[in-house]
């Protein structure tokens, strides 16, 4: 199994930014995909942004498109998501997650992944 630590969560202004980071340990060779999932205040976890372990292609959700970018350093095991120009319906805790094997399942559903992290709190005032 594939362990998810996540940080860098926190408060800010509107219009600022923040970069999350999700540590990965144990069995990280099995990893095939990884993502980011958000659950703002009485809403349900949404899909966000997510990578392809191997051959790095991203998916966005629109209305984070152009804000928000994902990159994985596969040497530090490592998954990041550059947030920019933040707004307050950004606030939300933020997860990653891990796929580590292949099913049927899209990318962009949270049933596609078998791993999950504890979350971090990012807040944005306006």
């Amino acid at each position: 199994q594939v362990q998810l630590v996540e940080s860098g969560g926190g408060l800010v202004q509107a219009g600022g930014s923040l970069r999350l980071s999700c540590a990965t340990s144990g069995r990280t060779f099995n990893i095939v995909d990884m993502g980011w999932f958000r659950q703002g205040p009485g809403k349900e976890r949404e899909f966000v942004s997510a990578i392809r372990w191997i051959g790095g292609s991203t998916y966005y959700a629109d209305s984070v498109k152009g804000r928000f970018t994902i990159s994985r350093d596969n040497a530090k095991n490592t998954l990041y998501l550059q947030m920019n120009s933040l707004k307050p319906e950004d606030t939300a805790v933020y997860y990653c997650a891990a796929r580590q094997r292949v099913t049927p399942s899209e990318i962009e559903t949270m049933s596609a992944y078998d791993a999950w992290g504890q979350g971090t709190q990012v807040t944005v005032s306006s």
